[in-house]
């Protein structure tokens, strides 16, 4: 395991007119379960589809059609609330919460709220500089998602597309343990990268598939310690909710200015009123959106076509004992058996396919060398054009094929830059364009000696300028490798070197 030190919250204090505020955020993150079947039906799953192409009966509220519980998509929460560390109900039931929506077709929605499937579990989330803060999970329910309603493609007419009604959600509930709008940047970062590594939701915020409702109060100092103690939310001061947030950029914009609003209302004389606002990115503010709803609202009750839903402790052990290596124990592993830095390492497993590509790049070679070349060469023009490792046209054996020529001696580092590039844009095995295309290194210490020999003797003058100043060697260094045409042995010709010039 990683050796973290566990920091006490820091939270973020924004001066008022009338004294400091601290800032506390509590996070439901909707996370679309990674399954090709929706959660109480057949239908299908798949992103772009034709409008209304992915829907079933039942998606649809057809008289008559009644849910059947999909068991993947319960062994995908499962395994989520194992990689979270958190409890599993062994016996849990799902509830009807009835709200109406144009893209609900049934006028409720089917969710969990009194026995959800998963209790309470943790995120442990990097600080930096080897500190960590620990952010509770409260629960995790699993519930059906709407449809979309699209206003924009008619001035008269709105249109429903019912293709994500019925999908599968694990809608995970923290406590108010975020204190900062980076920490709730990096909370989310860290949940997204656990799903992505357990396999249970592919994080794509883009397509919906990863959203955040963001909490936000303001309390005074010394408040959210008063919390702790009583675990009365009142300390906490009125708290909104944030809307489907899909960007860690906008979540942090988002968060700053709603603390500044609550404050600048409450310094005002005014009261905060609990309710749900969204977030216009363009105008970097938030605005009403409905009064926040209280269960109540909803009229929850069981959902009297489901049975309360029973699992068996053998099932979840078995889910349990096929997790994959989960981020951090990854991390830890990489710096022992690769010897890399804490830096390195967070970047190599910060994406599950990246950390599979590293390690076959590593896999019986020099670590830190691969790191550098996968990092700083392959991840830099993959960055630069724009593709993910997914797209890379260099495989992670070619790659390990030119780690082990630079390894070996066969190349030198400048060489290698040129093998790259050669990979890169034409693909090819690396020993093989090696031998064709003559970019061995030279390390016969006799063709080294005499191309030495030949810069000294054409310049004199630099030779005492050298003789007198030993940094100035490196300029003999470079034109013997200009010489070479770079493919001497650079070890060999920094030794030759100093050993003619008597330094």
């Amino acid at each position: 395991m990683l050796d973290l030190t566990f920091a006490p919250p820091t939270p973020k204090t924004i001066e008022g007119a009338t004294g400091p505020w601290e800032l506390v955020i509590g996070m439901e993150i909707h996370a679309q379960v990674s399954s090709e079947a929706k959660l109480f039906s057949g239908a299908s799953t798949r992103f772009g589809a034709e409008p209304n192409s992915n829907v079933a009966f039942v998606d649809a509220a057809m008289p008559g059609m009644l849910p059947v519980v999909n068991e993947y998509c319960i062994e995908q929460a499962v395994r989520t609330g194992l990689g979270l560390k958190a409890q599993i109900n062994l016996v849990s039931a799902f509830d009807r919460k009835n709200y109406f929506y144009p893209d609900l077709p049934q006028g409720y929605q089917i969710s969990q709220l009194y026995h959800p499937l998963v209790g309470e579990g943790e995120v442990l989330v990097e600080m930096g500089q080897g500190t960590a803060r620990k952010v509770r999970i409260e629960r995790i329910h699993v519930e059906q998602d709407a449809g979309k309603s699209i206003h924009d493609m008619d001035p008269t007419m709105s249109f429903v597309d019912l293709n994500r009604t019925g999908v599968a959600l694990m809608e995970i509930v923290s406590r108010p343990d975020i204190r900062g709008p980076e920490e709730a940047a990096a909370y989310v970062v860290k949940l997204r990268q656990i799903l992505r590594y357990l396999g249970t939701c592919d994080g794509n915020m883009q397509n919906g598939n990863l959203r955040a409702d963001v909490n936000v109060s303001v309390c005074r100092p010394g408040d959210y310690e008063k919390y702790q103690e009583t675990q009365d939310f009142s300390h906490l001061g009125t708290r909104c909710e944030i809307k489907n947030m899909n960007s860690m950029r906008f979540i942090q914009q988002a968060i700053d200015f709603e603390a500044r609003r609550q404050i600048a209302l409450l310094e005002d004389g005014g009261t905060v009123e609990q309710e749900t606002r969204l977030y216009d990115a363009d105008k970097g503010e938030t605005r009403s959106m409905r009064s926040k709803e209280e269960a109540h609202d909803y009229r929850y009750f069981p959902d009297p076509d489901l049975l309360p839903l029973e699992i068996e402790q053998a099932w979840v052990d078995d889910i349990a004992a096929s997790l994959p290596e989960l981020p951090d124990d990854k991390k830890a592993r990489f710096m022992t058996e690769f010897g890399l830095t804490d830096y390195d390492a967070s970047v190599l497993t910060a994406d599950v396919e990246n950390a599979h590509y590293f390690e076959a790049v590593a896999r019986g070679r020099d670590g830190k060398l691969a790191a550098n070349w996968v990092i700083n060469e392959l991840f830099g023009r993959l960055k630069k054009e724009g593709h993910e490792i997914g797209d890379s046209p260099v495989s992670a054996e070619q790659l390990g094929g030119i780690v082990e020529l630079i390894s070996s001696g066969e190349i030198s580092g400048k060489i290698a830059k040129d093998l790259f590039e050669i990979v890169y844009t034409e693909g090819g095995d690396p020993a093989t364009i090696v031998a064709e295309r003559g970019m061995k290194q030279v390390t016969d210490t006799g063709a080294i000696e005499a191309a030495v020999d030949a810069v000294i003797a054409e310049n004199p003058a630099q030779v005492e300028k050298a003789q007198a100043n030993p940094k100035l060697a490196g300029w003999f260094v470079g034109q013997v490798m200009k010489a070479t045409g770079g493919k001497a042995n650079p070890k060999a010709v920094n030794e030759l070197v100093a050993k003619k010039l008597g330094l």
